[in-house]
């Protein structure tokens, strides 16, 4: 049997508030192509099909056509929610979408019961286990301990209870989590959400052990945590902390005694990302750099003094900047010069505070609008003394 394993579709999600939706529609159809270029008897989906509990409508449309699509393909397919996912509305008709062949888990009161496939090899057992909320299930379940690894044991019992009466069959576990051993180097990405309990989220792989494939969903980039544990990672970067992935999904050949063989499938790029530090002007100037014209950019600026439209002028090179920092100086309150305002007008003491933050003096236009601005709030002829006299040029 050939499985597609992927994850966190996030439809509806934006990126630094671009929407993503037509490249999430890319993605999709690159799915599809796959499902048929490769002869994918098996689609599985671990969680987080939508960005939110209330996805938007657009977002509901596209996954509507995309289940739609695969029901028609040659494959089946098995999803589960994720943390994002509102497990009643994406569960929804669930139980009449499986004669379509596209089978959505989302209940934690049906996990243990599989879906059951076959090949020419026998049963392939698909134990799909929704997101689990250690507080939703704790009661329910009787669990002894508030965590992640307490709610995912509990569950992997229950699978094993199935599996042990399915003697010769083969075993794919769907879950949504924190997954890791002591020798795994997971890292998180700033997309994804928090799940920790106590500040506790991560659960070992041994508790998959025994299971002939297990994919995982939740972390973004895609990691190898056994042969047969892996997270296929987010289908397209949702921040810049995800720049370095490689996106994508993973193809699993099952054979008789298990996985076979496996290959990572490269998802397309809408648009690459890029993250550039320096000066304003070795950012404009270099032309190594030419590569990340069409790319969106995260610039982090070194200048020593805030240079004047950085944004702006920026724009004009990498017009999809979306993120600009500074890292030079930025004086706080307490760093601002203790000089008397004793004899100096209002103005002068906004100039100064200015330049003191900037590291330059206010150009002619902007003293301009300085002077205005100060005025403004000094309709009081006799609110500011000292001007007055230097305007009536006594002194």
């Amino acid at each position: 049997m050939r499985i597609l394993h992927t994850s966190d579709w996030h439809l509806g999600r934006s990126f630094h508030r671009e929407g993503m939706l037509t490249h999430q529609a890319t993605y999709l159809d690159h799915l599809l192509e796959v499902v048929e270029a490769e002869r994918v008897d098996l689609v599985v989906v671990a969680g987080d099909v939508y960005d939110r509990a209330l996805p938007q409508v657009d977002a509901v449309r596209l996954a509507d056509d995309t289940l739609a699509r695969l029901a028609a393909s040659r494959a089946r397919v098995v999803i589960s929610s994720g943390n994002h996912d509102s497990a009643r509305r994406l569960g929804f008709s669930a139980r009449l979408i499986d004669s379509a062949g596209v089978h959505l888990r989302t209940d934690p009161a049906g996990v243990g019961t599989p879906v059951v496939l076959g090949d020419e090899h026998g049963e392939v057992v698909v134990h799909a286990l929704p997101y689990l909320d250690p507080d939703a299930v704790r009661e329910p379940w009787g669990l002894g301990a508030r965590s992640h690894a307490a709610a995912l044991g509990e569950a992997m019992r229950r699978v094993r209870l199935d599996l042990a009466a399915r003697p010769g069959a083969r075993s794919v576990v769907l879950a949504h989590a924190f997954v890791g051993g002591s020798g795994d180097a997971l890292q998180a990405s700033d997309s994804e959400r928090d799940i920790s309990v106590g500040g506790v989220s991560l659960v070992p792989t041994s508790l998959f052990e025994g299971v002939d494939y297990t994919a995982l969903g939740h972390l973004h980039g895609r990691h190898v945590l056994t042969e047969t544990v892996r997270y296929s990672g987010s289908p397209l970067a949702y921040s810049f902390s995800e720049a370095d992935h490689r996106k994508g999904s993973w193809l699993v050949d099952l054979g008789p005694d298990g996985v076979r063989s496996t290959e990572f499938v490269e998802a397309p790029v809408p648009r690459p990302l890029a993250r550039l530090r320096g000066t304003l002007e070795e950012l404009l100037g270099d032309p190594a750099l030419e590569r990340h014209e069409g790319s969106w950019v995260q610039a982090s600026l070194t200048d020593a003094d805030r240079p004047v439209q950085a944004m702006d002028r920026l724009r004009r090179r990498f017009p999809h900047t979306m993120v600009l920092t500074f890292e030079g100086r930025v004086p706080g309150l307490g760093a601002l010069p203790a000089r008397p305002s004793a004899g100096r007008s209002d103005h002068d003491v906004v100039a100064e505070f200015v330049r003191t933050v900037r590291g330059t003096a206010p150009s002619d236009d902007e003293a301009a609008l300085l002077r205005e601005a100060v005025d403004s709030c000094c309709e009081d002829s006799t609110a500011d003394p000292v001007e007055r006299t230097v305007e009536r040029g006594v002194g």
